[in-house]
């Protein structure tokens, strides 16, 4: 059994949720996390996780979200009342699409983070060239009071133990499969099975042989056979310990 731990069911095109769900089941992957980017996206992703069984849902904005679009800590605990939403996020920070005065980035990254807390449900974390800054955020709000994982992993060894000392899994995604992720490789080889968890990220980053198409749940197979490879480990046990480390993490989901 896998856990697609992290996918946007609703971004990928010229497919329906059922559709996926039916062709990720067909390769072993049982449940799934559909993370929220923005507000306006929430209702259709609760509706998914009600209606179909293994679906869950998460509440948040992601970092590169327009500047506009505010949030405060009261919005997203209501939205995360439902038993359906197990996650607060995407959330943290993105230097690599975002510039200037990012400010405002940091105070919503704040924001989610004081939620998850007060919520008692775990954070996705979202970080591209902004390690350190997360880091301390992180650090400075007390989010190893609720944890959370680091969802497409792609730091270094030294970034994935800090955010593992403040109680953080690493997900890692189909860039792991990527020839030219070597660095990443690496980290994927020594972060302790108990920590790590797995993803696709669909409709991004499609995993060797489906590089460059579009991703989508069924493909998670492909990194977590990958791992299992790349570690000399079985595939069974990439999957049973993912899974497990899944239901560990959020604690509020059901089997």
């Amino acid at each position: 059994m896998l856990v697609d731990s992290h996918c946007h069911l609703d971004l990928i095109k010229n497919s329906n949720p059922d559709t996926l769900i039916a062709a990720a089941h067909a390769q072993g992957v049982s449940h799934f996390l559909n993370v929220s980017i923005a507000l306006d996206h929430f209702p259709t992703l609760l509706s998914i996780a009600q209606r179909i069984d293994n679906v869950f849902a998460s509440v948040g904005i992601h970092p590169n979200t327009s500047s506009d679009m505010t949030v405060d800590v009261k919005t997203l605990k209501t939205m995360a009342n439902d038993p359906n939403v197990i996650a607060i996020g995407e959330t943290g920070l993105d230097y690599f699409r975002s510039q200037g005065d990012l400010t405002w980035q940091h105070q919503r990254f704040r924001t989610h983070i004081q939620a998850a807390k007060e919520v008692g449900k775990p954070l996705i974390i979202h970080s591209r060239d902004a390690a350190q800054d997360t880091l301390r955020i992180l650090r400075e709000e007390n989010a190893v009071a609720i944890g959370g994982v680091m969802h497409c992993f792609v730091e270094d060894w030294e970034t994935a133990q800090q955010a593992m000392e403040m109680g953080f899994y690493i997900s890692f995604s189909g860039i792991v499969t990527f020839k030219n992720a070597k660095a990443l490789q690496a980290v994927a080889k020594q972060v302790p099975l108990d920590r790590m968890l797995v993803e696709t990220d669909a409709p991004y980053l499609a995993p060797v042989p489906y590089r460059g198409k579009t991703n989508q749940p069924a493909y998670v197979k492909h990194v977590a056979q990958f791992i299992a490879d790349l570690r000399e480990e079985t595939f069974e046990k990439i999957a049973n310990v993912t899974t497990e480390n899944f239901f560990r993490l959020f604690s509020s989901a059901t089997t």
